[in-house]
């Protein structure tokens, strides 16, 4: 995902992405600890890297919203 579909997200529609990201990396790191390979190697990085935007546009959102009170 690009951090500009995730910016235009609502903060529930993020949150429930977030808790299928975090699955979905207990499940890779589950296969490599298994000692079986994920489809593409590259798969875990970009999971990592997708829940780290989500939680940073989360923290921008919330910070706007304490800002303007």
């Amino acid at each position: 995902m690009k951090a500009k579909e995730i910016r235009s997200l609502s903060k529930e529609d993020l949150n429930v992405k977030l808790e299928e990201l975090k699955k979905e990396r207990i499940k890779l790191n589950a296969q490599i600890s298994t000692g079986t390979t994920p489809k593409s190697p590259g798969q875990v990085r970009e999971v990592k890297k997708n829940i780290a935007r989500i939680l940073t546009i989360l923290t921008e959102k919330s910070k706007e919203v304490d800002n303007k009170t």
